[in-house]
């Protein structure tokens, strides 16, 4: 997702709207041999259902009208493929995977003319591509011939095998400057390995040997993903890659010493403070010791040691892993939320839109963590060759903030998606009490001004529905296993990704009032230990508790008032 600010030499992510956080796993990093993606779409003010794009045939000449993802606006048509494949998000019934983060870059690259934005060559690449590798060749090949109307992107691109990293910009709306219509390039992440990007290009040098080079065309022939050999660290870029810097005089060096993000989009302190910060916090989870890595994160030192692209994690990677990953505040880091009053009364993890603002003409900042208020959707894409496709890609999907949702079991070959997710009934400004979206932010923001009061009781339902769905997904898929054909298991999987979107927004609901009436006024009414509202003696509600501030902030509070709020103490006669 995308919000952008124009400026001098490079268009960089806004302060106020540094979007979207990636993570990919390798199947050799993880617990169960899944390769993983993981996507928060972030954007303030966006309603976003779950995608669904039925599978199609089309006849030749058809044409496909392209509207902007952001905005709606209409850019052109495409030719259609002559056959389309089913989506459910932004995973397929292939179970390749593709998600983003935008990162700007060099304003001059954009290419008004563009007939192709980075969100619709995210859908329209879904609908044709059958692997990751199939998806890098359609998406650079649909931008070369249409152009690329967006800002520099990076993209996670995967399926059940692999996963790569790929980072675009267009070449300007000026065709005498450059026939071509973009500079991309893309790294395979090792099977072993895991990476992450945040809204800043993190592709660096490539060309020095430690990748082999690749054209698109030969990957399969030369490096089968299921061949007798590993496959190595492999790159594909476009032929202008290192050419267009030259022409427009941003390098002059050896072609081994050209760095893709040094050129389009170099770090500053907003790209290393607000977005790589979050990839670093992504590694420090599964490294021994990433501390030689926060001068860089927190932006402030020149030539600080710049992280890697990629890591071996010190620990296999599980589901619950990602959970815990996407719903980071930073905490127990030196970026954490919780050292200051910046939470307010009740320690919110959160802080006000936008990151930075000014104070008596100074420009202060706040931290801009993984988890973070202004999520549309969550996902994490689960992707396994070993079983069925129709069983193998699991799509699990919340419709708000990560730290504030329950991952629901998505399966990317379902043909109809709950109501909930439908999108049906709502939009940016209307409210519906049986979409997912609403009810999940409506929840949210009674929680986030009191947090530390409010958010076990959120955590409780969250949690106890993530460990039932990972109760429920041996049963369930061993049921589809079991079956005799395709149709029979996507019928199954269909019907039991509605039945468990339908029970989220139910215990949704129900938690929603709930807080209501527990929480009313800032009081606390009692609860036994199955969550039922006690009583008095006498048939009322039983009195209720006033917790007052949280200790911490009440120290805080003390200390910054001094004598002014002391209850004097009268002497004794």
């Amino acid at each position: 997702m995308k919000k952008i600010l124009l400026m001098a030499g490079l268009v960089l992510v806004s302060a106020g709207a540094a979007a979207c956080t990636n993570f990919i796993v390798g199947k050799k990093a993880s617990v169960d041999g899944s390769v993983f993606v993981t996507y928060n779409a972030d954007s303030y003010g966006a309603f976003m259902p779950l995608y669904h794009y039925t599978a199609a045939k089309h006849q030749a000449g058809d044409m496909r009208k392209v509207y902007e993802w952001d905005t709606n606006k209409y850019l052109g048509e495409i030719a259609e493929a002559p056959e389309t494949w089913n989506v459910i998000g932004n995973s397929n019934e292939w179970q390749v995977t593709i998600g983003e983060t935008t990162f700007g870059g060099r304003h001059e690259m954009a290419d008004s003319t563009g007939i192709v934005d980075y969100g619709s060559l995210i859908y329209i690449t879904l609908q044709r591509a059958k692997t990751a590798r199939e998806a890098l060749q359609i998406m650079t090949s649909l931008v070369e011939q249409y152009g690329y109307y967006s800002e520099g992107e990076t993209f996670s691109v995967a399926d059940k095998d692999e996963a790569w990293m790929l980072e675009m910009m267009g070449c300007g709306p000026d065709r005498e400057k450059s026939k071509e219509r973009t500079v991309w390039v893309a790294v395979r992440i090792p099977d072993d390995a895991i990476a992450a990007h945040a809204n800043q290009s993190r592709i660096t040098k490539f060309l020095d040997g430690r990748y082999v080079q690749v054209k698109i065309k030969d990957l399969q022939k030369k490096y089968p993903v299921n061949g007798k050999k590993a496959v190595p660290n492999l790159m594909v870029c476009s032929d202008n890659v290192v050419s267009y810097a030259r022409t427009m005089g941003w390098f002059d060096g050896k072609d081994a010493d050209f760095s893709y993000n040094a050129a389009y989009a170099e770090p500053d302190f907003s790209g290393r403070r607000y977005c790589e910060a979050r990839v670093w916090s992504f590694f420090n989870r599964f490294s021994d010791d990433f501390s030689a890595y926060v001068p860089y994160a927190a932006g402030i030192e020149k030539g600080a040691k710049e992280m890697p692209l990629w890591i071996i994690p010190n620990k296999k990677v599980g589901m619950q892993d990602l959970r815990d990953a996407m719903r980071d505040h930073y905490e127990g880091t030196p970026f954490a939320l919780d050292t200051n009053i910046g939470g307010g009364i009740y320690e919110m993890p959160y802080r006000p839109s936008p990151l930075s603002y000014k104070v008596d003409g100074v420009e202060v900042f706040n931290e801009r963590p993984i988890s973070t208020q202004q999520t549309a959707w969550s996902f994490i894409s689960q992707m396994r060759s070993w079983l069925p496709r129709e069983i193998g890609g699991c799509f699990w999907f919340g419709n708000d903030d990560g730290n504030m949702v329950a991952y629901t079991p998505m399966y990317s070959c379902i043909t109809t998606v709950p109501k909930c997710f439908s999108g049906e009934g709502a939009d940016d400004v209307t409210f519906s009490i049986d979409n997912a979206f609403w009810v999940c932010n409506w929840v949210s923001n009674m929680i986030y001004p009191r947090y530390s009061m409010m958010f076990p009781s959120l955590k409780e339902v969250r949690d106890s529905l993530d460990a039932s769905y990972d109760r429920l997904q041996p049963e369930i898929e061993a049921k589809a296993k079991a079956l005799a054909t395709a149709d029979e298991r996507i019928k199954l999987l269909t019907d039991y990704s509605c039945q468990k979107g339908d029970e989220m927004i139910s215990r949704w609901r129900q938690l929603a009032f709930f807080l209501i009436v527990k929480y009313n006024d800032m009081a606390v009414k009692p609860t036994d230990k199955n969550g039922t509202f006690e009583r008095s003696p006498y048939g009322n509600g039983a009195r209720v508790k006033r917790p007052g501030y949280p200790e911490s902030y009440a120290k805080e509070l003390l200390k910054l008032t001094g004598d002014k709020y002391k209850v004097p103490v009268e002497e004794k006669k």
